[in-house]
């Protein structure tokens, strides 16, 4: 989706703010906690070299089970969220590239914005979310935070020797990953001027990113989702023509001045993209006018009440609590002073689950210094394993890194008698 909007409307030329050499934000934004290492031949910028390393770990590959609202489906034509990504970098490289922003940072960003799901969509989330809340593990789980700690703590890539390391991100690409919340209840954004450490964000929508394409990918998370979801309720029978009806009606009402072939979900992704490139501005950001932003609004919240809280979906997300509860109840029982040998007594019963998480902790505490070495792991320590507290949270990361169909295959096993 590149199509140049501009050839009846005169878009606002951001070339003054993107984020390249020369905008005084550069060097923060292209900055790194720890350099990461290069050839003499890579001749790639600093957000290509992320968009490429997002495209080889093991978050990103896992997307393709994981789901969006309709959970561990069977059917091929139902959005996944590696699907969902997909549509966000092309929404966003082609607002992008009509404003004249660096298309190289929005990929990176949106190919990276949800690596940090958990199974079940959003009511994962929900799930992991009561859990940290209840057991005092954390303040709270939320999706755009893991994702940060994803791309920081737990995806690893082997340099040219073999040993696994960090990502290690540039600013930019983890300040629009972790800022992405595409909940967007203003109808014109602007990035903040301050450079602080992305850790200290709380909560989803807490700050504004820090450059215009994470605000670019922050909207465009929105626009792809209003319309993706219609098409897979459709997909499910899940409206009923009345209700496609009043969708349209929706659609119609917005746009009084199109002649429309069709009016559909499909063609809110075009006239919201139009809209923002036609009304924005460097000086007073990107921006919807009042008729597409109460569009906006209206479309989610007739998706949220006819489509999330549809009642078929409801069996479901009892089922999709019980396998997560479950998982973690099972893997909590292992916390004690010798916890692999707690899991090697009981490998033979749930060899899947206990060989996974036992990778785990290998990998993120210093449980077994001599299978790291072994495995060549030159990874930060991320977890006390001797801490109840920290150990619980090693869980919590270890079941929001599942897609759907391995979290049930788990589940399977443990209520299982071989």
């Amino acid at each position: 989706m590149t199509e140049n909007l501009s050839k009846k409307t005169k878009m606002a030329d951001f070339s003054s703010v993107a984020m390249i050499p020369g905008n005084s934000k550069y060097e923060m934004a292209s900055s790194r906690m720890t350099e990461i290492y290069r050839t003499e031949y890579d001749t790639r910028s600093p957000f290509e070299r992320d968009e490429h390393r997002i495209l080889h770990c093991t978050a990103y590959r896992r997307m393709k089970n994981k789901t969006q609202v309709f959970f561990a489906t069977e059917n091929d034509h139902i959005c996944t969220r590696i699907e969902h990504v997909t549509h966000v970098a092309s929404i966003a490289e082609t607002i992008a590239k009509n404003l004249n922003l660096n298309a190289e940072l929005v990929n990176a960003i949106a190919i990276g914005h949800d690596l940090g799901h958990a199974p079940f969509g959003h009511h994962g989330e929900f799930i992991l979310n009561e859990l940290v809340q209840r057991l005092g593990i954390c303040v709270r789980f939320w999706h755009e935070g893991n994702s940060l700690n994803f791309v920081d703590n737990i995806e690893l890539l082997p340099d040219y020797k073999g040993y696994s390391r960090n990502l290690n991100l540039t600013y930019a690409v983890r300040d629009g990953i972790v800022c992405h919340c595409g909940e967007v209840n203003e109808k014109n954004i602007k990035p903040r001027e301050e450079f602080f450490n992305l850790v200290d964000i709380q909560y989803a929508s807490h700050v504004m990113p820090f450059t215009y394409e994470g605000c670019v990918v922050k909207l465009s998370d929105t626009i792809a989702y209003l319309s993706r979801d219609i098409e897979d309720a459709l997909i499910y029978n899940i409206l009923t023509e009345q209700q496609m009806k009043e969708i349209e009606h929706i659609i119609q009402k917005a746009f009084p001045r199109e002649r429309l072939n069709e009016v559909g979900p499909k063609v809110l992704t075009y006239y919201f993209i139009r809209d923002l490139c036609q009304n924005s501005t460097p000086e007073e950001g990107l921006k919807f006018t009042d008729n597409a932003f109460e569009t906006m609004r209206l479309i989610k919240e007739y998706n949220t009440e006819n489509i999330c809280g549809h009642a078929r979906l409801q069996p479901f997300k009892r089922y999709a609590t019980v396998v997560l509860e479950t998982i973690f109840e099972k893997l909590d029982l292992y916390f004690c002073d010798d916890i692999l040998s707690a899991m090697n007594a009981e490998i033979k019963l749930y060899p899947t689950l206990l060989e996974y998480f036992k990778g785990w902790l290998i990998r993120y505490t210093d449980i077994c210094p001599e299978e790291r070495a072994k495995q060549k792991l030159d990874n930060k320590i991320v977890y006390d394993y001797k801490s109840h507290l920290m150990y619980r949270k090693a869980i919590i990361h270890f079941i929001s890194a599942m897609t759907d169909r391995f979290a049930i295959k788990v589940f399977n096993e443990i209520i299982s008698f071989h």
